[in-house]
């Protein structure tokens, strides 16, 4: 007899594209499929490494958001106003609480428009955490691409620090390339917590020219980001331009950031763009991080285009 699926696929078809959502499974992507220019007849390119459809780990997905904050809190949680809240790690294998929480929980769809496919969450101090919220994402199919946004609404009665990201898993191959403008990288220990700031990059991490997204770990956050990058894959003779609008449009006092995630073996690699570096919580200034009343909002919005590599 054949087995339900536990996680079911809802489809958005629209502008030669496939977005595939898992509202079921922490509000996820399972897949992003490209079927304009640059492909052949019958044969899409999955931007983000596609899910297999069957594995509950989170970290399978094509992508998910990162909510109400992004990547790992030490320190087993934070203080805030003068009280400490306590925070659990999340997932098997890490010593921290990583990601947030909304990658955790199902998520409600709706699809308002033809070309648009909306989730929403309400999370009230899941699994012992402080924060009560309302989260929304919108997905929105587009000639030439994908607008993607993530808000989060704090309805807690006492304000505190949020923090966003996206987390997508894009496929690799021998000769893609991620190119990227930085200023400062932060060095970090084995946990991979970080240590040190510094303007000068390793060999290889060194995203400004163009840089292989194969090769030794990256698990680390850049500063300065420039709010826009570009990911090629010659093989397949396509590229990806993404855009952050509120990056680029804040004064150059006001860096932006963005972690990249380039593990050693396997088909994809990771590049994030996120309102805040690691454990924004425990560095000084609380960078990045936007304190929230009740009724305050956070957003994060996202433009993904693809185009044929000339």
């Amino acid at each position: 007899m054949t087995q339900p699926i536990q996680h079911p696929v809802v489809w958005l078809e629209y502008a030669e594209q496939r977005l595939g959502l898992v509202p079921s499974l922490g509000g996820g992507v399972a897949a992003w499929q490209w079927n304009g220019e640059g492909t052949s007849v019958g044969t899409p390119f999955d931007v983000w490494r596609p899910w297999d459809g069957l594995n509950p780990d989170r970290y399978s997905l094509a992508s998910f958001a990162m909510l109400p904050w992004s990547n790992r809190i030490s320190g087993g949680g934070f203080e805030h106003g003068g009280v400490v809240h306590p925070m659990a790690p999340n997932r098997v294998g890490e010593p921290y609480p990583i990601h947030g929480d909304g990658w955790l929980q199902p998520w409600t769809l709706t699809q308002p428009d033809q070309d648009t496919m909306v989730m929403t969450l309400v999370s009230n101090y899941f699994s012992g955490n402080p924060y009560a919220y309302e989260a929304t994402q919108t997905f929105r199919l587009l000639p030439g691409g994908l607008d993607q946004t993530v808000s989060v609404t704090h309805r807690g009665a006492v304000s505190l620090p949020y923090g966003l990201g996206l987390h997508p898993w894009f496929q690799r191959n021998l000769q893609t390339r991620l190119q990227t403008d930085v200023q400062g990288v932060w060095h970090s220990g084995v946990d991979p917590l970080p240590t040190v700031h510094t303007r000068e990059f390793p060999a290889t991490w060194d995203p400004r020219r163009g840089m292989d997204v194969n090769g030794t770990l990256v698990d680390n956050a850049y500063t300065g980001w420039c709010g826009e990058a570009r990911i090629t894959w010659p093989e397949h003779r396509l590229q990806l331009h993404m855009r952050v609008p509120e990056v680029q449009n804040r004064a150059a006092n006001d860096p932006g950031y963005c972690l990249l995630y380039r593990p050693p073996a396997g088909p994809a690699f990771c590049f994030e763009p996120v309102t805040h570096p690691i454990d924004a919580f425990h560095q000084p200034g609380h960078p990045g991080l936007q304190v929230l009343a009740a009724g305050e909002c956070l957003r994060l919005h996202v433009e993904w285009r693809v185009k044929p590599l000339t």
